[in-house]
């Protein structure tokens, strides 16, 4: 099995004012984007190509909107990335730059 392209640990996922896990996992593995609960259990899955990531308006750093198979999902990331060896999940922005460049779409 191929090693993930992106992995966050401790994440948090919503779903419009609903919180699905705060301590939730998001994967880009072999062209796929998964959302996972905190035991493991999928959220939700999508090709990398049909998913849209983007940073919400009017939103703290530390936030990224994923759009999968119709479903907008509010994700709380960190704000900036962890000290090499610090726990927690990567900033926003890496996760916005990963979903892009996994589909191909740099820029």
């Amino acid at each position: 099995m191929a090693e993930p392209e992106f992995t966050a640990m401790g994440v948090g996922i919503g779903k419009r004012l609903r919180s699905l896990t705060r301590a939730g996992q998001v994967r880009i593995n072999d062209g796929r984007l998964e959302l996972l609960t905190s035991y493991g259990s999928e959220i939700d899955s999508a090709p990398v190509q049909a998913v849209r990531a983007s940073k919400p308006w009017f939103a703290p750093e530390d936030r990224a909107l994923a759009d999968l198979n119709g479903k907008r999902y509010l994700l709380t990331l960190n704000e900036r990335d962890p000290a090499p060896g610090e726990p927690g999940p990567p900033a926003a922005r890496r996760f916005i730059d990963a979903v892009r460049k996994a589909a191909g779409r740099d820029g």
